[in-house]
């Protein structure tokens, strides 16, 4: 293949898996383009082919799949006619990638220093003492503090965020041409993802790179990248500049998408998610004609019966959809509005926490053996919450700042070191194994991972069922009819009550494992991380469904995320958390204009926003989180905070001072001039109504 000037052309691409079942194509016919110093985003739900695409690409294929047609071409050289041997020449050299687990893709046995050199010594042929100079500049480049010391540590002693830093560090040390990123910030707080995006897009103008960026998160791609695919069932749906593709949406899969996200500026009460209707085809069950056609609003006749083909829409934009031009056309769609409830309608008070404590000894170590007074870690330090009927409190704050322990206080899984807890009047045990039954059968909780919470050898019916044995003394006919009608309200099928988990899908376990929790008819249901590792049309359907169970049943959440977005929608009050405490509360409308404490608006300014128009004000928080045996006297935010104002923030804690309406602020900082620094604030001139 001749250069075009491109680093990457990857022209009429097909990946090929030998199964069972025979041959199946998971990836067809794709086309795309990467320039010198562009970043191209690669968007789509789980099962979509993205992975498989970007494996095909460096020739990285399991050994069932193979390329069966088009080439894959890195500045002009045709790697898919290329020796296994003369590939590994390329990886590491020409071409590196940044996976999403750090910890999967660094040796734990050898120090960080060691392992940057050793890549260029192999692929640059440098001497020892060059390579550990190269790892050292690397380690600077990324903005690694104090990288001589970093060099000398293993992966366990470094934070997820340097982790990520030294992936980055690595994948560049060689000069590479071309770099995938394979959702590299997933796993990663609010505030670091967007110190890691941050340093991805100055290192790419500095070293003009090539990259392939995968990720399911819009707002990272609309902040840090030039160009999208949108890839569905192994096919590109659209393809254009960031702007255009984001204000277009020339193909109903990616106005889907778009609709899925919640907005800053709205919450549950406006607006309803545009959830994605039905599930991506498997490979060997692709429909007749348009492949998204089973999930499409527009799909008509013409559509099921022959592939559309790929158009270009406008300038360097393409979209696979022949009713393009009615989407151009169409007005923006109306928002989807619910019922709003009566405000001052105030349920009863369901959740009382008061004071809430929970401190963990520790001991360092033999030299501990000599103190007289052990360590305390501070995991949850003197933290109030109240709660009424379907209401949600959302708790936001960076990992490690004690957002889960206080759930599992209020849960009872961890004993409350001190405070009190009531729920419903009734004042509460620390030791869930202490409380009794009709306490247990009021709080219910639903889990990040659903596959740790659901018994993989019983049928998914007998999860849901276990609450209305053991909490609500059902008969077997009550709980058959119970069962069916909990699987009805999360909208799944009858006949998934006798499938094992192994036989569902993500987002179809985190509905089993939400029907298990309404079973025993809680009063309180604690969501830690519900929706964080699903897709985001997955996200959005969970969403809407918990806000109409909420509407139907009245239960109260206390809903934990390190989505700010999401949190802002499903919420009616927010509670921002740092080192074990609180530090500002109140409705999610007020929490979200100014003024605002200093750690709040480094937490929004960090919001990826999935709008390219959009210019946030960067705030960004220098190091991690203190460690909570060593909490910072005065104000414990003041190592990391922009707005510190001097001595008074390291040596005397802070008051809290009171806005309208219950919206309360810890800081030094009068608010009238918290207001007048924070100005506009960051997201108040976002313009996103009429993006869905």
């Amino acid at each position: 293949m001749m250069d075009n000037g491109k680093v990457l052309d990857v022209d009429n691409l097909t990946v090929t898996y030998m199964t069972e079942k025979g041959p199946l194509d998971v990836v067809r016919s794709v086309s795309l383009q990467i320039a010198p110093g562009e970043i191209y985003g690669l968007v789509g739900e789980s099962g979509s082919g993205k992975t498989t695409l970007a494996r095909a690409v460096v020739r990285y294929l399991p050994s069932n799949g193979k390329i069966t047609g088009g080439t894959v071409s890195l500045s002009g050289t045709d790697l898919s006619t290329r020796s296994q041997k003369e590939i590994r020449g390329i990886w590491g050299s020409r071409m590196t990638m940044v996976h999403q687990d750090p910890n999967a893709a660094i040796n734990p046995s050898m120090m960080i220093g060691e392992q940057i050199a050793e890549m260029t010594r192999t692929h640059m042929g440098l001497s020892r003492k060059e390579s550990r100079e190269r790892a050292l500049e690397m380690l600077n480049k990324v903005r690694m503090p104090d990288p001589e010391s970093v060099a000398r540590r293993y992966a366990h002693q470094l934070s997820g965020g340097m982790l990520q830093r030294v992936l980055i560090a690595t994948a560049m040390a060689t000069n590479p041409e071309f770099i995938i990123m394979d959702e590299p910030t997933t796993a990663l707080d609010v505030t670091t993802e967007a110190v890691i995006l941050d340093l991805i897009h100055e290192l790419m103008d500095e070293y003009n790179t090539a990259i392939l960026f995968i990720t399911h998160n819009l707002g990272v791609i609309a902040r840090i990248c030039d160009r999208i695919g949108v890839l569905y069932a192994g096919e590109i749906m659209e393809e254009g500049p960031i702007h255009d593709v984001f204000k277009a949406r020339l193909h109903p899969y990616t106005r889907g998408l778009l609709g899925c996200v919640p907005r800053v500026d709205a919450n549950k009460k406006e607006i309803s998610l545009s959830a994605i209707p039905g599930y991506i085809p498997r490979p060997d069950e692709l429909p007749e004609g348009c492949i998204f056609g089973p999930r499409c609003e527009l799909v008509e006749a013409a559509c099921r019966e022959a592939r559309p083909p790929v158009v270009s829409v406008g300038p360097d934009h393409l979209s696979a959809c022949r009713r393009h031009e009615i989407l151009r056309d169409r007005s923006e769609k109306a928002d989807e509005t619910r019922e709003e409830t009566i405000g001052d309608e105030l349920g009863h008070i369901v959740l009382e926490a008061r004071n809430i404590k929970k401190y963990f000894p520790f001991s360092g170590g033999l030299g501990s053996i000599w103190q007289r007074r052990r360590s305390e870690l501070k995991a949850v330090d003197d933290i109030s919450v109240r709660m009424r009927s379907s209401f949600t409190m959302g708790i936001v704050g960076e990992s490690g700042c004690g957002k889960t322990t206080l759930a599992r206080c209020i849960a009872g899984l961890e004993e409350a070191t001190a405070g009190e807890i009531e729920l419903e009047g009734q004042l509460l045990d620390y030791s869930v194994n202490k409380r009794p039954r009709a306490i247990l059968q009021k709080i219910q909780m639903v889990f990040q991972n659903p596959d740790a919470s659901l018994n993989p050898q019983h049928p998914a019916g007998d999860s849901v069922a276990r609450p209305l044995i053991l909490l609500r003394n059902m008969d077997r006919k009550q709980v058959r009819e119970k069962v069916a009608e909990l699987f009805k309200a999360v909208s799944l099928p009858a006949d998934y009550i006798d499938r094992l988990p192994h036989e569902l899908s993500g987002g179809e376990k985190q509905r089993v494992a939400i029907a298990r929790a309404f079973a025993a008819d809680p009063a309180l249901m604690i969501c830690d991380e519900p929706i964080s590792s699903l897709d985001v049309s997955v996200q959005a359907s969970l969403m809407n469904l918990l806000a109409e169970l909420q509407d139907k049943s009245k239960t109260s959440y206390l809903f934990i995320s390190h989505d700010l977005a999401a949190v802002r929608h499903i919420s009616d009050w927010i509670a921002v958390v740092y080192l074990g405490r609180l530090w500002e509360i109140g409705s999610a409308e007020d929490v979200f204009i100014p003024p605002y404490h200093p750690y709040t608006e480094a937490l929004l300014s960090a919001i990826p926003i999935p709008d390219p128009d959009i210019r946030q004000d960067r705030i960004r928080l220098k190091g991690s989180v203190p460690s909570s045996l060593n909490i910072p006297p005065g104000c414990r935010f003041h190592t990391r905070c922009p707005r510190k104002v001097g001595e008074i923030c390291e040596t005397t804690e802070p008051p809290w001072q009171d806005m309208a309406d219950g919206h309360r602020i810890c800081c030094h900082i009068p608010l009238e001039e918290l207001k007048e620094l924070q100005g506009d604030g960051l997201l108040k001139t976002a313009g996103l109504r009429g993006n869905n």
